[in-house]
């Protein structure tokens, strides 16, 4: 008995001791959403590249909050030094008003709060661009210049949105901040809210991944509703085939306009170019392997973890963060709205050679929103292939999300 009883006792000192005397139900509820998140990832495979991590982080914090915690000074007596075997000699000293000395002793921020770092600074979002340019191929939109406009037409929702949120009593950064939502882009949402409102990274950042990973559900109804059969059934023509010099020209000629007229936007559309110039131009394929490869999987790993780490259930559930989520949902839902109805006006003014379903790709969400086009054009016309054409404004939506970042950060004091 005397055995069982120094066991229990153990039990219960490692259970006082542990973290979960600590958690309040803020926490509990955060890590029930993070492990709903974990679901949609795995068992639904909804974006799990950036999902599942962001999730993981959202847990980890929760569990055990001083992961996230900054680096602090810890002042101690000499008594304590000496229990702690502390050397004193090399420490800076403190002499309280009673004349007590106290020594300072540098305690070290948690894991997370160091990684975080990449995003605070903004240098992990354009990092990710620099992989997705290596990916990316702007052929379809260079072959069809006019899908430049639907990618413009779906960041409408952006300013509108803007004006919303405004009213709904948010400030002009946090405004800002919270209308790049719609752009359905993950990297530059993270890289704005960075620099109008940290505050609201982690709403933010998870509102806008979500609704990323949602695509396949949120657009599709939005698509038929604005659309009619005969519009969705339209067979479009195939593109022309583009050349390695005009490849090799965009890139070059976007990045000089774009930091001329719209600077603030550079890092982001520069490294896009930079990765997409890695690709096109033949002579560095070891560099942009790498840099589409490893170096993309491994800031998408600090990205998702340290993003999803700032979810702590005491500053995340609040109401505040219900109305972003809302305004995300509608920045989104509108990008989706307005870029099939300009697809709409350009099936007009074509003849109905231009199917409006492929407007819906100009939210930006690489490839995914090309694939519901494809996919929704498909059901009306199993003979109907919309992805290459989907393409153009998708990868509009990508520069166009950036550009419309730019403004934001041009016009917004911060």
């Amino acid at each position: 008995m005397e055995i069982i009883n120094g066991f229990l006792d153990a039990v219960y000192g490692i259970f006082q001791g542990s973290g979960l005397m600590t958690l309040n139900y803020q926490n509990y509820i955060m890590i029930a959403v993070s492990v709903f998140l974990l679901y949609l990832a795995i068992k639904k495979q909804y974006e799990p590249l950036l999902l599942l991590p962001i999730a993981f982080g959202m847990m980890l914090v929760n569990l055990y909050p001083a992961i996230m915690e900054p680096p602090s000074v810890q002042l101690l007596t000499a008594e304590q030094c000496q229990a702690m075997s502390i050397d004193t000699a090399g420490h800076a000293q403190r002499i309280m008003s009673d004349g007590t000395v106290l020594y300072e002793n540098p305690v070290y921020g948690g894991l997370l709060y160091y990684l975080y770092q990449g995003v605070k600074l903004g240098i992990y979002p354009p990092l990710i661009f620099l992989g997705i340019g290596c990916m990316t191929d702007f052929g379809p939109l260079i072959s069809n210049p006019k899908s430049l406009i639907l990618g413009a037409a779906a960041q409408i929702g952006i300013f509108v949105t803007f004006t919303g949120a405004i009213f709904l009593g948010f400030s002009e950064s946090q405004s800002g901040a919270i209308a790049i939502i719609g752009g359905a882009d993950g990297p530059t949402a993270i890289f704005v809210t960075t620099k109008l409102a940290p505050e609201l990274l982690g709403s933010i950042a998870i509102a806008a991944y979500s609704y990323m990973a949602l695509v396949p559900i949120i657009q599709p109804p939005i698509m038929k509703l604005l659309t009619t059969k005969k519009e969705r059934a339209v067979v479009m023509e195939q593109l022309r085939p583009v050349s390695k010099l005009e490849k090799i020209m965009f890139p070059v000629i976007v990045v000089i306009l774009i930091s001329i007229f719209l600077p603030d936007a550079a890092p982001l559309v520069g490294m896009l170019m930079l990765g997409n110039l890695f690709k096109e131009s033949g002579v560095v394929d070891r560099i942009a392997k790498a840099a589409q490869n490893e170096l993309m999987n491994i800031i998408t790993i600090f990205l998702g973890v340290t993003v999803g780490a700032t979810a702590k259930g005491s500053t995340f559930l609040t109401f505040d963060t219900i109305k972003i989520i809302v305004l995300g949902l509608i920045a989104f839902s509108m990008g989706t709205a307005f870029g099939v109805l300009f697809g709409k006006i350009m099936y007009k003014l074509t003849g109905g050679n231009v199917n409006p379903l492929i407007g819906s790709a100009g939210v930006s969400a690489v490839p995914m929103a090309a694939r519901v086009s494809q996919r929704v054009g498909q059901q009306e016309n199993p003979g109907n292939f919309l992805l290459m054409h989907a393409m153009g404004p998708n990868v509009a939506g990508v520069i166009g999300s950036a550009v419309a970042a730019g403004v934001l950060l041009n016009v917004i004091p911060h």
